[in-house]
C-alpha cells in the first residue's frame, strides 16, 4: 500500500515532513510525483531524500518528459546515493495549455528504455555501488477485447520493471476485466500489480479529475453518490475503503496507490475502514 503526498509551489521540508507523519503509521511507502501535469514544484530527488529522512520508504516518480538521458542518468545515481529503494518512471503528460512561458517538451528516451537503462545500471560493475531499485512502470486499465495481447506491458517486463502501477481507476468492474486477461496470459504473476484510487471530497473533485486528469477513470454511479450524499468528504471515504476491498479480491492485483483530492488525513481514514489499516 502507497499513498501520495501534495507536491505543490508552496511545499517545502516542514511540509513534506508533516504530511509523512500523517500517512507513514497507514502505507508502506510514499510516491512523489515528478512535476505531474505541468504542476510546479521541488524535485522529486529532494522530495525523497526528505522522506528518508524520515524514516519513510520512498517511491520517486521520474519522468522522460522533463529531462534528457544525462539528466536522467545524474537523477538516478543522485537517487541510488540517497537511498531511494522504488522509483516509477513514466513517458510524462503533456503540460497543460494554459502553461506560460511554454516549457519545450523533451523526450530523448522512453518509458520503456529508461526502465532499461535503470535494469541496466543494477548491475554496472563500474559504478562503485550498485542501486538495488525496484522498478516500477504505468499503464492504464482498460477493456480490452476477447484475444487481446498487453504488447506494452510485455515489453516493460522485457525491459526489467517489477511492478506497474495503473492510473488512477475506480471502476472495479473494468478492473475485473482487465485483469482476467493479465493473470491469462501471465503478465501479473510475473510483476507486482498495483491498483490507483482516490479519497474524492466532493462531486466537483471528481468531475474535475475526470475533466482535468488523462486516463483518470471515475463511474457515474460514484460521481452521483457524491452527488447525493449529505456529508460528501464522509461518502468519498466509504467509497475509496469499498473500493480498497474490491481490489483485495481480484486475482493479480498486489497492492494500491491511494490519492486524496483535498485532504490528506482521509486517506488513513479509508485504510482503516477498509479493514487494511496497519
Amino acid at each position: 500500500m502507497s499513498a501520495e503526498l501534495f507536491l505543490r509551489p508552496e511545499t517545502d521540508a516542514e511540509s513534506i515532513h508533516a504530511q509523512a507523519a500523517v500517512l507513514q503509521d497507514d502505507v508502506d511507502a510514499i510516491l512523489l510525483t515528478d512535476n505531474q501535469y505541468g504542476q510546479l514544484h521541488l524535485s522529486s530527488l529532494v522530495a525523497a531524500g526528505l522522506l528518508i529522512q524520515s524514516g519513510v520508504d520512498a517511491v520517486m516518480q521520474l519522468s522522460c518528459r522533463n529531462r534528457n538521458r544525462i539528466s536522467l542518468l545524474s537523477d538516478l545515481m543522485g537517487a541510488a546515493a540517497i537511498g531511494v529503494s522504488s522509483l516509477l518512471l513514466i513517458r510524462g503528460e503533456r503540460v497543460p495549455d494554459g502553461f506560460q512561458p511554454r516549457p519545450r517538451a523533451v523526450l530523448d528516451v522512453t518509458a520503456e528504455e529508461l526502465i532499461r537503462i535503470v535494469t541496466t545500471m543494477k548491475s554496472d560493475e563500474r559504478l562503485k555501488s550498485l542501486p538495488d531499485f525496484f522498478v516500477g512502470g504505468l499503464v492504464t486499465a482498460h477493456g480490452a477485447k476477447p484475444g487481446w495481447v498487453p504488447k506494452k506491458l510485455h515489453k516493460k517486463i522485457d525491459a526489467g520493471v517489477q511492478f506497474v502501477q495503473m492510473h488512477l481507476c475506480m471502476n472495479v468492474n473494468l478492473l475485473r476485466e482487465y485483469m482476467k486477461h493479465l493473470v491469462a496470459d501471465r503478465s501479473a504473476q510475473r510483476i507486482s500489480m498495483m491498483g490507483s484510487v482516490a479519497v474524492i471530497s466532493s462531486a466537483d473533485d471528481a468531475k474535475w479529475l475526470r475533466k482535468h486528469r488523462a486516463n483518470v477513470m471515475i463511474p457515474d454511479t460514484l460521481v452521483e453518490r457524491l452527488e447525493n450524499a449529505s456529508n460528501p468528504e464522509e461518502e468519498g471515504i466509504r467509497i475509496c475503503a469499498e473500493v480498497l476491498q474490491e481490489l483485495a479480491q481480484i486475482p493479480g492485483i498486489a497492492g494500491a496507490n491511494i490519492i486524496a483530492s483535498k485532504d490528506l488525513t482521509t486517506i488513513p481514514k479509508a485504510i482503516h475502514l477498509a479493514g487494511l489499516g496497519g
